[in-house]
């Protein structure tokens, strides 16, 4: 019977810190997510102020380099 209880005890421990690293990893995942989330925004907003900006036409002679 003791070493029922001795296995489940090592079982709870082992379950406990596999646990707190899915906790971790949540966390992380979710740090990563909301710095995603406030990138997009950025870029969201820049495309919507580039999209309203001046619709002039452009000439492909202006995308050309100058050396050549």
């Amino acid at each position: 019977m003791n070493d029922r209880v001795t296995e489940l005890e090592i079982k709870v421990s082992l379950l406990d810190d596999m646990v707190e690293e899915l906790n971790r990893t949540v966390f992380r995942q979710q740090e990563q997510i909301d710095l995603l989330q406030d990138q997009m925004r950025l870029l969201y907003a820049q495309v919507q102020a580039a999209a309203s900006g001046p619709a002039e036409p452009r000439s492909l002679r202006d995308e050309i380099p100058p050396h050549y």
